[in-house]
């Protein structure tokens, strides 16, 4: 595994960390993590991509040290879009550019798919289908009802994320936790230490939590990202990857079927044997390889 180099990218919002592989003339592949996780969730794609002329930046997500955390205190979707979008003006990104995610980092790129115009050509979701797939939405696709029951028993840490301070204190025992139930038989301990250090404080924690806490309160927050946020429950008009893993423990392999009948021509849904939520890091050759195909040769 290549070591990446580190960039420090100053945003309007923010000064957001960044881990990078690949050359600096090479087209844009921006890869987001999601929760609970850190850019280092990227280190098998990205000297992967790499090596095919991809330039791969990991940002470390708004709140996640050495990230800042943003003096706006918004956690929206519409927020994490614009964050994105802001480092593909400040990366020098082209129309060549993609943007690739997984858990909250997938419901952001499905939203940045709905965008228009859109800023990346190509997007790949990892382990989480549009939002509009996973929840029953007004004027969104059909909502298939047998799969509520399960998911909501899945889904009971957004619930206790809502509370307040408990969630805080109660974090770094929680994270072992998740990794554990969401990718059954995995050993993510290393993932897990660098959870630890990227929330290694309260206010870094809430920030964290602040991510599920705005689900309820989507009308809430700076409201130079509203016209972002409206997008958060499209469904992506670019061509799409969407990969799940078979034995997710998160989110069940069911939505694998909606997401295929919601997703636009051109796009691609696959279902990854022997691995779960962290399908990125527990089945690399599978994942690196299916993403290598769908985005094509990195033409300069």
């Amino acid at each position: 595994m290549d070591a990446p180099r580190q960039l420090s990218i100053d945003l309007p919002a923010l000064t957001v960390s960044a881990l990078s592989w690949g050359p600096d003339d090479g087209p844009l592949a921006l890869c987001l993590h999601g929760f609970p996780d850190t850019a280092w969730t990227w280190r098998y794609l990205g000297p992967f991509l790499a090596a095919r002329g991809w330039r791969v930046v990991a940002p470390f997500s708004r709140g996640y040290a050495p990230t800042d955390v943003p003096a706006d205190g918004d956690y929206r979707v519409g927020a994490l879009m614009d964050d994105a979008i802001e480092l593909h003006r400040a990366l020098g990104g082209d129309d060549r550019a993609v943007v690739i995610g997984h858990d909250w980092g997938a419901a952001t790129v499905h939203a940045l798919g709905a965008h228009a115009p859109a800023p990346f050509s190509r997007i790949v979701a990892l382990a989480v289908p549009p939002t509009a797939v996973a929840l029953p939405a007004p004027g969104g696709p059909p909502y298939d009802w047998k799969l509520m029951p399960g998911q909501l028993r899945r889904s009971w840490y957004m619930l206790f994320n809502q509370l307040p301070w408990l969630p805080e204190r109660l974090l770094p025992r929680l994270v072992p936790q998740l990794w554990s139930a969401w990718s059954p038989g995995f050993d993510g301990s290393d993932d897990v230490a660098r959870v630890a250090a990227a929330l290694a404080t309260p206010e870094r924690r809430s920030a964290a939590l602040g991510y599920y806490r705005a689900m309820p309160r989507p009308g809430r927050g700076d409201p130079r990202y509203a016209a972002r946020h409206a997008d958060w429950l499209g469904i992506p008009a670019v061509p799409t990857l969407y990969l799940h893993g078979a034995d997710d423990g998160c989110i069940g392999a069911g939505f694998v079927g909606p997401a295929w009948a919601a997703l636009p021509a051109g796009s691609v849904v696959d279902l990854i044997q022997g691995a779960g939520h962290f399908l990125q890091l527990e089945r690399p050759d599978v994942v690196n390889a299916r993403i290598a195909d769908f985005l094509g040769p990195a033409l300069s």
